[in-house]
């Protein structure tokens, strides 16, 4: 069911002339475009504020609570290890000056409490502010894998802040933050993928959405009030692209929760937006996406689960996504070759536009531009093996060693690798060595983190205590790692935001 401009307007039409009378069929072109826009398809916002309001916990299947539970896992160890960030650090200083509330808990080396507005926005952006969150699966070749959402970030931040402002139990956290995440994924799928493609950043304009319906959960609002803040959500939906590699990235997904939290907010103290915010010509769809598969969305809801199917992946490195499968690539020539920096005399990476793209950076300046730095990304595994955290800094990024390798390196477009479609993320590695030697290595499909080869247990607590280590205690860190598995137990969610906060 293709809704875009020109069907959505052919549809509207032969709608408007069955339901007017002949007389008025004869009217002026003016008269009948006004009756167009009047008589708009409807039935997106219906389905999604039903089944925010309809779906619970008992509803989940085990699988989708599980894979809920390390998904949380992964987010505030990375929302924790990013409180340590710069930009981090000024979001922060911005919610203690901009709020006298304390509502809930801003997570960190040093805990504020704030609004609940306020709390989701610091909180998101820490998540973010790494790229280290998790990422959302595409389901088709025309949906570009790892251009979706991060989709965790903006529903739990939301979800923890109005649970511990109402002292919600672990449970309704939980389900609130997995009714916001499906909600998120099944809008990022049916949405025109022309929305990212012109520049949109889906997390932030989808992902506020998430966070609208992980909040709205928390605050029992009625169906009428969803609808409103669906429609208020629509009008603060925001992100642009430009700012990759800059801390106005993680800030869209930031706002995306913050502004979650205000829609619901200002729907259940009656304040109003249009009756049907996601349809027709001038809703959310239309405007911003240029149209929408809305067989993705209506009647999928819930069914099917996209946290299981097909599921997210989690990161094994701080940077984007989509550069995952080529370093796993160049460190299986590094290690299957023993190849010392001074060994190499170039490397090629060859991908498709939707890799080369988002990874836009030549010689990266600063940590941040790194992430999207092909050059960078290839040289950090070269040189170090590990790409981590301790990489992704600026000391690292701009010390002699990096700066000359990133030189050795480049992206080149490949047209027979894009041909193979967008749902994969497909790369070759090439390495020129001094003594002649040239060293082929494609990526793999079964990347590490995505479902075909997930995380275990064991990677996803190393990869919790490296990242929470960095604000909470050693002896903190597995009794924080099972509190987050066990949330669903929890009688008070402020146990959990005590268990991360705690000194000792």
């Amino acid at each position: 069911m293709r809704l875009n401009r020109k069907e959505f307007l052919k549809v509207a039409a032969v709608s408007v002339v069955g339901a007017i009378p002949a007389a008025a069929q004869t009217g002026t072109p003016a008269k009948a475009k006004k009756e167009v826009r009047g008589n708009a398809i409807k039935g997106t916002t219906d389905a999604v504020k039903r089944f925010i309001a309809s779906t619970t916990l008992r509803d989940m299947p085990a699988n989708v609570v599980t894979e809920g539970k390390r998904c949380l896992i992964d987010n505030f160890g990375v929302l924790l290890a990013g409180s340590t960030a710069e930009g981090s650090h000024i979001l922060r200083q911005y919610a203690q000056k901009s709020t006298g509330a304390k509502e809930a808990t801003v997570l960190g080396r040093e805990p504020l409490a704030c609004s609940a507005a306020h709390a989701a926005l610091a909180n998101a952006g820490s998540a973010h502010a790494l790229d280290y969150d998790d990422t959302q699966l595409s389901t088709t070749p025309d949906r570009t894998f790892g251009l979706l959402t991060h989709p965790t970030t903006p529903a739990m931040s939301a979800a923890l802040a109005v649970a511990e402002r109402s002292g919600a139990s672990g449970a309704a956290f939980l389900e609130a933050y997995l009714v916001g995440v499906e909600v998120e994924c099944k809008m990022a799928e049916a949405i025109d993928p022309n929305h990212y493609e012109r520049g949109f950043h889906s997390t932030g304009t989808l992902g506020v959405f998430g966070a609208a319906a992980a909040a709205g959960k928390l605050m029992k609002l009625t169906e009428a009030q969803l609808a409103h803040m669906l429609a208020i959500a629509a009008s603060l939906s925001a992100g642009i692209r430009v700012n990759f590699g800059s801390m106005s990235k993680p800030l869209n997904a930031a706002r995306a929760s913050e502004n979650g939290v205000f829609a619901a907010e200002l729907a259940s103290h009656g304040f109003t937006g249009g009756d049907n915010g996601l349809d027709g010509q001038w809703g959310f769809f239309q405007v911003l996406g240029d149209g929408a598969d809305l067989d993705r969305l209506v009647g999928k809801l819930g069914r099917t689960w996209s946290i299981v199917s097909p599921g997210v992946s989690f990161k094994p490195y701080p940077c984007g996504s989509l550069s995952h499968p080529s370093m796993d690539a160049m460190m299986k020539v590094v290690k299957d070759h023993d190849l010392k920096p001074d060994q190499i005399k170039a490397v090629r990476l060859r991908a498709g536009n939707n890799i080369l793209e988002p990874l836009r950076y030549g010689i990266a300046k600063n940590e941040l531009e790194a992430k999207f730095s092909v050059p960078f990304l290839m040289s950090a595994v070269i040189l170090t093996r590990r790409a981590g955290m301790r990489e992704f800094t600026d000391e690292f990024v701009q010390s002699p060693a990096a700066q000359d390798m990133m030189k050795r390196v480049t992206a080149v477009h490949d047209v027979e690798i894009e041909k193979q479609g967008f749902d994969k993320i497909r790369s070759i590695v090439e390495v020129d060595l001094v003594d002649g030697r040239k060293l082929v290595q494609p990526s793999d499909d079964r990347y590490r983190g995505g479902p075909d080869n997930p995380f275990t247990r064991e990677d996803l607590k190393a990869k919790f205590d490296d990242c929470a280590g960095l604000v909470l205690a050693q002896n903190r860190l597995t009794p924080a790692f099972t509190a987050i598995e066990s949330v669903d137990s929890m009688a008070d969610i402020r146990q959990l935001v005590r268990t991360l906060t705690a000194r000792t």
